[in-house]
C-alpha cells in the first residue's frame, strides 16, 4: 500500500518547539507506521496512505487536507495523556 509521505512534515515545526512532546511524537511515529516499514520505500516509518487520508477526511473534511501544527500537538498532547490509563 502507498505511503502517506511527506505531506505531514509542514506541521512538524510545531512540535520541534515542543521538546516535551518528543517522546511521545516518536512513540506515535512507530505505533501508526505499517508492520515492515523498514523493508520498503521510503524507509522511515510513515503510515499508509489510506490510513492518512482517512484521519484527514475525518478530522477536516477533506482527505487531502494537510494536517496543521496546532492540531498535530493538540493529538500529541492527547496521547500524552491518554498513555498513562492504558496501564
Amino acid at each position: 500500500m502507498e505511503r502517506a509521505g511527506q505531506a505531514p512534515l509542514r506541521a512538524v515545526p510545531a512540535v520541534i518547539v515542543r521538546p516535551w512532546l518528543w517522546p511521545t511524537a516518536v512513540v506515535q511515529l512507530f505505533a501508526l507506521a505499517p508492520r515492515g516499514w523498514w523493508r520498503r520505500s521510503p524507509f522511515v516509518p510513515v503510515p499508509e496512505r489510506a490510513y492518512y487520508r482517512f484521519r484527514m477526511q475525518t478530522m477536516y473534511g477533506d482527505p487531502d487536507h494537510e494536517p496543521e501544527g496546532k492540531d498535530l500537538v493538540t493529538y500529541l498532547k492527547w496521547c500524552r495523556g491518554y498513555r498513562p490509563t492504558l496501564r
